[in-house]
């Protein structure tokens, strides 16, 4: 089989990739070891950037379609009883996002799927071979490969990259099941994830309800024993656990799915290896916490997607390509370390030094100029890479067709000039790669105050700015060709 990139994990990055690559009409392959998809519900929800994302392909409505409507909480940080607040973000999804991440994976799939995408299950990939004129995995070939195939990569391990980094020092399980009896430890209602934890007896444990009379539970011993990370989850231990924490009148019903995870923190050092990319969890991996691991993910994806879609179809500038790793890297960076800082303010021991420093960081929570800083680096809100501007703002708009939102302008995964002054600018002969729309607006980018006229790359960052002063065929050759 001959195609131009092959995709391996059919998680929500490599799944989000495909999709990106497809809005720019190049073939892709999707290669997945599992026969069927995952049930068990991992990550729970959507960060606000990832939101913001999604919605600039017009995927987050039907996602959102029939979600249960319920109380909007904020984001949390070591899960200290502060709330996050990203409205100073000036954004239209201030809380994280309830959301399965297999409903997101079935919704992606499903997009591929109607747009002739070959998602191939129970594919597992061996050996990965690569040249100077492309890459090929058994009878597949392409001109690159993009590893999307998790913690434990099958195209890492094929290629002998390295994976630097720490291992696990706390093991844990995460199960979705239901309960044949509670005490009223027990929650009823989702609130704020502060309000979940407990300790007792030797566990840490963190119980709260899903859709349809499920919980999920996340747990695991405060003294670090645990079987071996293949070693599947009993009904026995899970029963355990609930019993320890939430007393004997607490009773598993079925335990429906689990697995076990643990605080590993790696990193690979390149992104790119020849035409090898690494995204998600193939090039990154940290304690689950605050629903980092699919929001940076997702967002590797819709990075790497244009760019390398504009390789493919040989328009892309010198150095394009290079930018995934520049720009993404650092990123993942950041969120390995304040993930580890929170996980030693998470600390089961709960001793009197993490008690203090729990005390004071909760304090700080409170100030709103605090609040902000965290809330932007949780959600990723504050993202701005180097050399690029600050994340479009999603502004009602008055154009030629009537109003509109500029998330609704980017559904087609080109780049956008926007002409805010009534003013029709030239992108050349770049219409294949750039919509170009005239409106208006009473709102204003935040880094980007007074400007008359925008370029924006397809993920949604500002890639020049009439308030800058610099000439816009620079900022088109640069980043378009």
């Amino acid at each position: 089989m001959r195609t131009e990139v092959i995709v391996v994990g059919a998680g929500p990055t490599g799944l989000m990739l495909a999709h990106e690559l497809t809005l720019a009409g190049v073939p892709v392959v999707v290669l997945e070891k599992q026969r069927t998809r995952n049930p068990q519900s991992r990550a729970g929800g959507l960060q606000p950037r990832t939101a913001e994302v999604l919605d600039l392909r017009g995927l987050l409505e039907p996602l959102l379609a029939d979600n249960p409507s319920e109380r909007a909480t904020g984001g949390h940080f070591a899960m200290l009883p502060v709330e996050l607040d990203c409205r100073p973000w000036r954004t239209r999804h201030p809380y994280p996002v309830p959301l399965p991440q297999a409903r997101l994976e079935a919704c992606l799939e499903q997009r591929l799927t109607d747009r002739g995408v070959p998602v191939l299950r129970g594919h597992e990939v061996s050996a990965v071979a690569q040249d100077a004129d492309g890459v090929s995995v058994g009878t597949i070939r392409g001109s690159h490969l993009v590893a999307c195939d998790g913690a434990h990569s099958a195209v890492r391990a094929a290629l002998g990259t390295p994976f630097p980094g720490r291992a696990g020092q706390m093991p844990a399980v995460a199960a979705d099941l239901t309960l044949a009896s509670r005490s009223d430890e027990v929650p009823t209602t989702r609130g704020h994830f502060s309000q979940y934890p407990r300790f007792a007896n030797g566990f840490f444990s963190i119980l709260h309800p899903l859709d349809g009379g499920l919980y999920r539970l996340i747990f695991g011993k405060a003294s670090g024993d645990a079987p071996g990370r293949e070693a599947p989850v009993t009904v026995d231990e899970v029963r355990e656990a609930l019993r320890a924490v939430y007393g004997p009148e607490t009773e598993l019903g079925e335990l429906r799915a689990a697995s076990r995870f643990s605080d590993a923190v790696r990193q690979v050092e390149r992104y790119r290896e020849g035409r090898v990319f690494f995204a998600g969890d193939a090039a990154h991996i940290h304690a689950p916490i605050g629903g980092q691991g699919v929001n940076l993910g997702v967002q590797d994806a819709v990075n790497l997607g244009w760019k390398l879609a504009a390789e493919v179809n040989g328009w892309a500038p010198a150095g394009l390509l290079d930018t995934y790793h520049d720009e993404r890297h650092p990123v993942a960076a950041r969120v390995l370390r304040h993930t580890r800082a929170q996980t030693v303010l998470m600390n089961p021991g709960r001793d009197e030094e993490v008690a203090a420093l729990r005390d004071l960081t909760t304090e700080l929570l409170r100030l709103p100029e605090t609040n902000r800083y965290i809330s932007g680096m949780m959600s990723g809100l504050d993202i701005q890479y180097p050399g690029v501007g600050p994340r479009m703002t999603d502004l009602d708009l008055t154009t030629e067709a009537g109003p509109a939102r500029v998330s609704g302008l980017m559904h087609s995964g080109k780049g956008l000039l926007l002409s805010l002054d009534g003013k029709r600018r030239s992108a050349g002969d770049r219409s294949d790669r750039i919509d170009h729309v005239v409106a208006e607006t009473d709102g204003e980018v935040e880094g980007a105050e007074g400007a008359e006229a925008l370029l924006v790359r397809p993920d949604g960052y500002v890639a020049w700015s009439s308030a800058d002063g610099t000439p816009l065929e620079a900022a088109l050759a640069r980043w378009f060709g």
